[in-house]
């Protein structure tokens, strides 16, 4: 095992590694941004280093100074958490090549799945269904209205290199598709430095499902369970549970033993997420792959009663899988919402600021992993997530029921929050029958609006 883990990363997902690590016996080393300095992962950390000024681009995006943080340090490996650099390939084999352990898959494992259009390539390759589009990038307008004709509109041009929605646009006609196409070149080269924009086949009402996969040194990967992310806004997702309402175990078995052919195939080590978009008609088509633990993983860890952060930083120190269930061994239901410092009402205008009070919600089932406290002031440089509020129950009416509790006890002043929002959501008819989409937020504006 490691003697000491420094987090590349802030926030929750930061506290959450240190907690892990905690259990294992195992230092840490926090580091943060100069907007970071009251931040509890620095608290609970064993060690702490500053690395720069507030903008990502000078702290936590800036390769040399967290190896030289981890060198000084004395740490052996690095977590990188999500987001930030926990999917470039380049800071892996810097890591690496420091005689840092990078606590995830290797440089060649991102490099594969990282790329879009390559991983659809090499899924369908392996037998695993795509939604039918361009074998790879598009290379112009032309070429690309000729692929979408015979597709049949609508089609979606998406970022090969891309994520987290950007670089994403819908054509519903040939009118559309040359402003469509050329916009998401634009949007791909200024989020991702790459302009390769490929097609696919618009679905219209798909579920957005993804299956946590595990896998170790020794060639054994497995899957637990899926989750059903379908509740986004502008592909960002906002709620999340498991095992999904649409999923019986039949249907479970076929799409974990697909995510499972694939990280086989790559003989992926550590955490990843296989995605899938299910049809209505029970067609499910790959999607992507994110080679990182997830924002969401949480609510694997309540349904299958295991640590995934825990069993990442084993299997990266070079331990075999703690056990193999591939899907079974479930336990009731999770639910997790997201719950951001941004107004619903304004477009999900990000704000920042003064917490003023804080009490968070708890009871049988609730778990909220969160890095705020009352006095704690909420940066503009960063992503918005607050907190996550995770329930479990035997069923996901007892789940619904302490969500929506849990929701309701949650007080969170001097900021504009997503909690009333949230509260909605949980009570719409749609959701409580488990009937969503990924367009039900599309179709239902008025979850939106402040309604005090």
């Amino acid at each position: 095992m490691f003697k000491k883990v420094l987090i590349a990363n802030r926030g929750e997902i930061a506290l959450r590694v240190i907690r892990a690590c905690k259990e294992l016996g195992v230092e840490t080393v926090a580091v943060y941004s100069e907007a970071d300095r009251e931040s509890l992962h620095v608290r609970f950390a064993d060690d702490d280093v500053c690395i720069g000024r507030p903008p990502s681009r000078d702290s936590y995006l800036n390769i040399p100074r967290l190896i030289a943080a981890a060198e000084i340090t004395g740490a052996d490996a690095i977590h990188p958490g999500y987001g930030f650099l926990a999917e470039n390939a380049e800071f892996a084999e810097k890591v690496t090549a420091s005689n840092i352990t990078f606590i995830g898959p290797t440089p060649d494992q991102i490099r594969q799945m990282g790329d879009k259009a390559a991983a659809r390539k090499f899924a369908k390759e392996q037998g695993v269904a795509t939604v039918p589009g361009s074998p790879g990038p598009v290379g112009s307008p032309e070429e690309g209205l000729e692929l979408a004709d015979k597709l049949g509109f609508p089609v979606i041009i998406k970022a090969a290199a891309g994520g987290g929605g950007k670089g994403m646009r819908v054509a519903t006609d040939p009118e559309q598709f040359g402003q469509s196409f050329t916009l998401a070149r634009q949007e791909a080269l200024a989020a991702f430095n790459s302009d390769e924009v490929y097609i696919e086949k618009y679905l219209a009402r798909p579920r957005h499902i993804e299956i946590q996969i595990m896998g170790d040194q020794y060639g054994k990967v497995m899957h637990l369970c899926e989750r059903d992310c379908s509740v986004q806004r502008r592909h960002q997702k906002l709620v999340e549970e498991a095992p999904s309402p649409a999923v019986d175990q039949a249907l479970r078995q076929d799409i974990g033993d697909a995510a499972v052919k694939l990280a086989e195939a790559i003989g992926y080590v550590g955490a990843g997420t296989i995605e899938f978009l299910l049809d209505a008609d029970g067609s499910f088509y790959f999607m992507e792959m994110n080679t990182r633990i997830q924002v969401e993983h949480p609510v694997t860890e309540m349904c299958t009663n295991f640590d995934l952060v825990k069993e990442q930083i084993s299997v990266a120190a070079g331990a075999p899988l703690n056990l193999v269930m591939n899907g079974h061994r479930l336990r009731g239901h999770a639910i997790e919402c997201r719950v951001n410092a941004e107004d619903p009402s304004r477009n999900f205008q990000p704000s920042p600021g003064l917490i003023t009070a804080y009490h968070p919600p708890g009871g049988p089932g609730v778990r909220v992993d969160t890095h705020i406290y009352a006095g704690y002031t909420v940066p503009p440089y960063y992503d918005s997530l607050l907190a996550k509020v995770i329930v479990h129950g035997n069923t996901r009416t007892e789940a619904l029921a302490r969500m929506r509790q849990a929701l309701d006890s949650f007080i969170i002043e001097g900021v504009t929050t997503t909690i009333p929002f949230l509260g909605r959501v949980m009570r719409h008819p749609d959701f409580v029958a488990g009937k969503v989409d990924t367009k039900f937020l599309e179709r239902e504006p008025q979850l939106l609006k402040d309604q005090t």
